[in-house]
C-alpha cells in the first residue's frame, strides 16, 4: 500500500523589480476588477438580509398587514346581513391594516440609510465604494424591491382573502384589482423609499423616523380640530392630500368629494420621492461623512 504523497505547496507570487526602481514589487493573482452598481447592490442585499432587524420589521408588517385585513373582514362577514355590503368593494377592507403596516416600511426605510450613520458602519460602506451616489442608489434599489415585494405578497394575500370571505360584495372590476393590490404596493414602496431619503438627509434614526411619522399623520390630524369656516380650504387640502386618503383613494374611498383620484395619488408620491431623493443625493456629495 503506497503512502499518500503531501500535497505539493503552490507556487510564490511573481516578484518583479519595477522599471528604473532597484526594489521589487508584488503582482497580485486576483484579477483587478472594475466596479459597478451591481457590485454595490450585491453588498447592499447581503445587509438588509442579514441584519435582524429587517426580518423584525417586515415580520409585524405581514402580521398588520394580513392579521387586521383578514380580522376585519371577518367580522364584516359575521356582522352583516346579505344586503349590506350591495356595492361595496371587498377589497377596501384591506385599508385598516395598510395604515400601520406603512409605519414599519418607514421605519425599515430610514433605518437602512441612518442606522449607518448611528453606528459608524458608513464609513466602511464609503471606503469599499467612494462612489457616494452609488452608494444611495444600491441601497434604494434593494430597498425598493424588497418593500414592493413584500407589499404586493400580503395585500394580494389580503383582497383574495376578502373577496372570498365578503359574498355579499359585489366583484371588483379588474381596474380595482389592479390599483387594490399593485397601485397601493407601489404606493406604499414609494412611501418607504422617501423614508430612506429622509434617513440620508437627517442622519439621525429616531429624529427621521419622527418626521415620517408625522408626515402621515399630522395632516389629518390637524384638519380635524380646524373648526372655522375661515379654514374651510385648509382643512379640505389637508384631508385631501393626507396619506391615509390617498391609500383610501386606491379602493375607490376618500373623505371627501374632491382632490385626488384614480391614480393621482401614485404620482404625487413618486413626484414627492424623487425630489426629496435628488436633494439627498445633492447633501450625500457636498458633505462629509
Amino acid at each position: 500500500m503506497s503512502t499518500p504523497q503531501p500535497p505539493m505547496p503552490q507556487a510564490a507570487p511573481a516578484w518583479q523589480a519595477a522599471p528604473g526602481s532597484a526594489y521589487p514589487t508584488y503582482t497580485s493573482p486576483i484579477p483587478v476588477v472594475r466596479t459597478h452598481l451591481g457590485h454595490a447592490i450585491a453588498s447592499e442585499w447581503t445587509k438588509i438580509r442579514s441584519v435582524r432587524s429587517t426580518m423584525w420589521t417586515l415580520g409585524v408588517f405581514l402580521l398588520l398587514v394580513v392579521g387586521i385585513g383578514l380580522l376585519v373582514a371577518l367580522l364584516v362577514a359575521a356582522k352583516s346581513g346579505d344586503t349590506d355590503l350591495s356595492g361595496e368593494n371587498p377589497l377596501s377592507f384591506g385599508v385598516f391594516g395598510l395604515l400601520l403596516g406603512s409605519i414599519c416600511l418607514i421605519t425599515l426605510g430610514v433605518l437602512t440609510t441612518a442606522s449607518e450613520y448611528g453606528t459608524g458602519m458608513i464609513r466602511t460602506t464609503m471606503v469599499a465604494c467612494p462612489s457616494r451616489g452609488r452608494v444611495l442608489a444600491a441601497k434604494a434599489v434593494v430597498f425598493f424591491a424588497v418593500a414592493f415585494t413584500v407589499s404586493l405578497l400580503s395585500v394580494g394575500l389580503v383582497a383574495f382573502a376578502d373577496a372570498a370571505l365578503l359574498d355579499g360584495a359585489r366583484q371588483p372590476s379588474g381596474m380595482e384589482w389592479l390599483k387594490g393590490t399593485f397601485g397601493v404596493s407601489l404606493y406604499l414602496a414609494l412611501l418607504g423609499l422617501l423614508s430612506l431619503a429622509i434617513g440620508s438627509v437627517i442622519r439621525h434614526s429616531a429624529g427621521a423616523i419622527t418626521i415620517m411619522i408625522g408626515l402621515v399623520l399630522a395632516p389629518l390630524v390637524i384638519a380635524l380640530f380646524m373648526f372655522s369656516e375661515s379654514l374651510d380650504g385648509v382643512r379640505t387640502a389637508l384631508f385631501e392630500y393626507s396619506i391615509p386618503n390617498q391609500l383610501s383613494v386606491f379602493y375607490s374611498n376618500s373623505l371627501t368629494r374632491s382632490g385626488p383620484s384614480g391614480w393621482d395619488p401614485l404620482w404625487i408620491m413618486a413626484v414627492v420621492t424623487a425630489v426629496v431623493f435628488a436633494g439627498a443625493w445633492l447633501l450625500l456629495e457636498r458633505r462629509d461623512v
